[in-house]
């Protein structure tokens, strides 16, 4: 077992010990996640970009991370597979000769 499946199981069995899986829904688990994500930016609310508490931002990531994974696991997606056909995707849309040092939208290059 890959050790992104094993930290999925790890996620999983803490949240069944609890019996929390009820409340995770595909919708709930989206909110959680974009509330986590708020939650992250807001340690950057009116500071410089390297003055953020680098223990709350370790905290917040996980966060963030801990539902995306539970949403693809929720779907049963491979974390490994999804990414690498975005990369892949990603890659058509924004080629290294056009994007490189540009923060254009694709459809701007």
């Amino acid at each position: 077992m890959s050790e992104l499946n094993e930290l999925i199981s790890k996620i999983v069995k803490f949240r069944d010990d609890r019996d929390w899986a009820q409340f995770h829904n595909p919708k709930d688990l989206a909110i959680a996640l974009n509330i986590e994500a708020s939650e992250l930016l807001e340690l950057f609310l009116w500071k410089k970009e390297n003055d953020a508490n680098r223990e709350r931002l370790k905290e917040e990531l996980a966060d963030v991370m801990i539902y995306a994974l539970l949403l693809a696991d929720k779907f049963d997606f491979d974390v490994h597979n999804i990414i690498e056909e975005k990369l892949v995707h990603n890659s058509k849309k924004y080629p290294v000769d056009k994007a490189k040092g540009n923060a254009k939208k694709y459809n701007e290059l």
